[in-house]
C-alpha cells in the first residue's frame, strides 16, 4: 500500500477529488495548510500598502491506495490539479506499511 501526500491549490481539491472518485479512489482526508516553494509566497494589499503574506494558501491530501492504483492516482490528481502556472503543488509517496478500519477491525487492502 502506497501513502499519498498531495499539496495543492484550494480551488483545485473538487477537480482532484472527481478525478479520484472516476477512478475508483473513494477515500481520502483534507487539510488546510500553508506554505512556500520556489514562489516564496507571494504580497497581498492590505488598505493600500504591500504586505509579505510569506506563505501561500493550500490544502494537503491524504490518500492511502494499492500499490497497483499508485500510478493512476498519481495520474488523476496531477491532471486535476495542474494549471500550468507556479505553485501548482507537488505529490509525495510514501509506503503504508499497515492499514486498519476501526469499525471493523479489516486490516491492509481490505481497509482500503
Amino acid at each position: 500500500m502506497q501513502m499519498i501526500v498531495a499539496v495543492i491549490k484550494p480551488n483545485r481539491v473538487e477537480a482532484v477529488k472527481a478525478a479520484l472518485v472516476q477512478i475508483g479512489v473513494l477515500g481520502m482526508t483534507a487539510m488546510e495548510s500553508k506554505g512556500f516553494a520556489k514562489q516564496l509566497g507571494h504580497n497581498e494589499r492590505y488598505r493600500g500598502p504591500k504586505m509579505d503574506a510569506g506563505f501561500v494558501p493550500k490544502v494537503c491530501l491524504l490518500i492511502c491506495v494499492k500499490e497497483s492504483d499508485k500510478d493512476a492516482a498519481m495520474k488523476a490528481i496531477s491532471g486535476a490539479a495542474r494549471t500550468g502556472e507556479v505553485g501548482d503543488g507537488k505529490i509525495f509517496v510514501l509506503s503504508a506499511l499497515e492499514v486498519m478500519r476501526i469499525r471493523t477491525g479489516e486490516r491492509d487492502e481490505a481497509a482500503l
